[in-house]
């Protein structure tokens, strides 16, 4: 059992630390269920896991990338005047632009050439998280999650490899406060108070959860990408997936129309998002075993 150092109940004041004391007082805990025990991935999932941990570094690489070379553009009054939003043409003009002093110039030139060797990398990463996925025993998940609304390839594959094996959630509202989704409390009596979300656990699951709950602000709808996703799937998946997207736009518009902050009606849906998660994982699990159960 490997427990989370941070979570052993420790005493304030307390100055004499040795082995057999630590022993003690581990045994204690034990006995008294004071520890949290943390996951341990095996060594397939857990190499898949820093292969898509080395594609969202890449991408926060390129990401600061840009950022510097709009700052320099800045920094010397140059300002696009369309979409600076790095499509075809933002993309074009840079390749074009030129300063006239000709040290500027090269300081410009490997600010853009640092950004194609991040674009690059990204696209070959991505590819490679493409051809290995196949291979990985969460396969049926990825593909199961992607019928969702706000999940594509990138989503899904980033959150099951640090979500890991859902099966050691035994109810969605594990899922939800391992997320950090839930809202913190302090309550006393009769009075209860609640605050803002946790923020415990993955905070890098939790900002691909909040990311794809910001799809459901819109109406229920199938759009023709989402169509193309849902080649293959069983059809229990596919109605669970609409059951969610019916529920989670629901829910914003409500929250909406109560006054709420968009961030927290967002973050609202991300929670019930976390337990159609959890449940379309676990049923595209159980159908894939059992269909690799069936005599040929």
């Amino acid at each position: 059992m490997v427990c989370a150092p941070s979570l052993i109940p420790k005493k304030p004041g307390e100055r004499v630390k040795t082995d057999r004391r630590d022993a003690v007082k581990l045994v204690r805990a034990l006995r008294a269920g004071d520890l949290s025990a943390v996951h341990v991935p095996d060594v397939d999932d857990e190499a898949f896991r820093d292969l898509a941990r080395a594609w969202a570094a890449a991408k926060a690489d390129l990401r600061q990338a840009r950022q510097r070379l709009k700052s320099f553009l800045l920094s010397h009054g140059v300002r696009y005047s369309g979409n600076a939003n790095w499509g075809p043409a933002h993309r074009r003009w840079i390749s074009v632009f030129a300063f006239p002093n000709h040290w500027q110039q090269l300081a410009f030139d490997e600010c853009r050439r640092t950004i194609e060797d991040r674009f690059a990398q990204c696209e070959r990463l991505e590819a490679t998280l493409h051809e290995a996925v196949v291979g990985w025993r969460f396969y049926p998940a990825i593909l199961a999650l992607q019928t969702m609304r706000g999940i594509q390839f990138i989503t899904a594959v980033g959150m099951l490899s640090e979500l890991g094996d859902l099966s050691r959630f035994e109810h969605p509202r594990q899922l939800m406060a391992w997320l950090g989704v839930t809202p913190s409390e302090h309550s006393s009596g009769e009075r209860r108070r609640q605050g803002s979300i946790t923020k415990n656990g993955n905070s890098y699951a939790r900002k691909l959860l909040v990311e794809a709950a910001w799809s459901y602000r819109y109406p229920a709808r199938v759009s023709p990408e989402i169509q193309r996703r849902h080649e293959g799937i069983p059809k229990r998946i596919l109605d669970r997936a609409w059951d969610a997207q019916v529920r989670l736009c629901r829910r914003y518009r409500k929250l909406a129309a109560r006054g709420k902050n968009v961030n927290i009606a967002v973050v609202a849906v991300a929670r019930e998002l976390a337990g159609f998660i959890w449940d379309i994982s676990k049923l595209a699990m159980s159908l894939a075993v059992t269909r690799n159960e069936q005599p040929a």
